[in-house]
């Protein structure tokens, strides 16, 4: 046997819980993602997608994606720094730049890849890159690669960032990266106390924007726009995986900084291009969101309903404002337990356990589209309210 599989022979966390039958993740979907889906012939409610707007499956999308297959083909065949720049993908930069509020933008194959390649693209051995406690993992990677200081202070705690803010050199160059809305938990970042301490101590500021565009602010622009913080904000991201019904993510700022990313952001510049069919299905989506403000409505409708539910049967929900709601369990073979159980009573939900959290806060998260209804709604409640009672987490 060779080192390696010397090494990983003893990861025994997904074997346990196949051999129990309650493995959670990789789980085939055999259809168009809605409301309900189609699992190994079991028909399940869809409470685990970050398609919050709801247009993954919508016929416009779909027809656009195909318009420009067969317009431009398959792939690009190169980066975007060579021959794989398409006029859709700049005709895209362009209006994302408009719809965020900012000078100009580029267009990435990933929102992963977005985060792990701008915040080592702007920062030098000299800086600093401040993260809040629980911002998502391809912030994590990004101030690795970064030849930054890197610093983080405890999730949405502001004295905490200030203590971090105020040992540092007045004249560096300190970048705070947060996620408006954190993936796991639902909460929003602090922006208004962030932008603060800004200006206190001479900082620049990125917002990760991936569950907020398509929930927040003015036809979906984000949590930026929500605070009325756009223009106090350097940077802004985003992805096309969720609200924008496509894959592909995004970063905004001024054009100076954007020309300077263009030229040597090495997620950019040595990966392939976006696909056209993706592009112009994110495309659509974006006109889409602009031009129906009751998708958005809609989907804070049956957010309201459910938060109002949920926390009526005395579920653990923390301190979420957005359609992502954490119910909460505290005990990881519980976490797998209960995911499985409820699949088994028609309701699919994603497991947190560590390291996507501590512990103490394992999870299941539970997330809307604006094209659930309340009725959907109400049979989950119902069917994990009788889960989380016989597993004794809630009475």
């Amino acid at each position: 046997m060779g080192q390696l599989q010397e090494r990983y022979k003893s990861y025994r966390i997904p074997q346990e819980a196949m051999a129990k039958g309650i493995y959670p993740y990789f789980r085939a979907i055999t259809g168009k993602q809605g409301t309900e889906v189609e699992m190994g012939g079991h028909k399940v409610l869809m409470f685990g997608s970050n398609a919050y707007t709801g247009l993954t499956g919508d016929q416009r999308i779909i027809d656009k994606a195909k318009e420009a297959l067969e317009k431009y083909g398959t792939g690009c065949a190169g980066s975007r720094f060579l021959n794989g720049t398409l006029d859709i993908h700049i005709q895209l930069e362009k209006e994302i730049a408009k719809f965020i509020g900012k000078d100009d933008c580029l267009c990435f194959s990933t929102g992963f890849s977005v985060n792990q390649g701008v915040i080592p693209a702007l920062l030098s051995k000299d800086d600093f890159v401040i993260c809040d406690d629980r911002d998502h993992a391809s912030i994590v990677d990004g101030r690795r690669l970064a030849f930054a200081k890197q610093l983080h202070y405890k999730h949405n705690d502001m004295e905490d960032l200030e203590r971090v803010l105020q040992k540092l050199p007045q004249e560096a160059i300190k970048l705070i990266v947060v996620d408006g809305v954190f993936s796991m938990e639902g909460d929003l970042c602090k922006l208004p106390e962030i932008v603060k301490l800004k200006h206190k101590y001479n900082c620049s500021i990125m917002v990760d924007e991936a569950h907020g565009v398509g929930v927040f602010g003015r036809q979906g622009r984000g949590v930026c726009d929500h605070f009325g913080l756009t223009d106090e904000v350097d940077l802004i991201m985003g992805t096309f995986s969720k609200s924008l019904a496509s894959i592909g993510g995004f970063i905004t700022a001024d054009a100076d900084t954007i020309n300077w990313l263009r030229h040597t952001c090495r997620t950019y510049i040595f990966s392939a291009s976006n696909t056209p069919a993706a592009t112009a299905a994110a495309m659509e989506a974006l006109h889409i969101i602009q031009n129906e403000p009751e998708r958005i409505e809609k989907l804070w409708k049956v957010t309201r309903y459910a938060l109002k539910r949920f926390r009526e049967e005395g579920f653990e929900i923390g301190d979420t404002e957005s359609p992502i709601i954490p119910l909460y369990v505290r005990d990881v073979d519980k976490t797998f337990l209960v995911t499985a159980l409820a699949f088994n009573a028609g309701v699919f939900i994603n497991p947190v356990i560590p390291p996507a959290c501590a512990p103490q806060d394992t999870l299941v998260r539970y997330a809307l589209m604006a094209t659930h209804t309340e009725e959907q709604v109400e049979r989950s409640v119902v069917a994990l309210k009788k889960i989380f009672v016989e597993q004794g987490i809630i009475k």
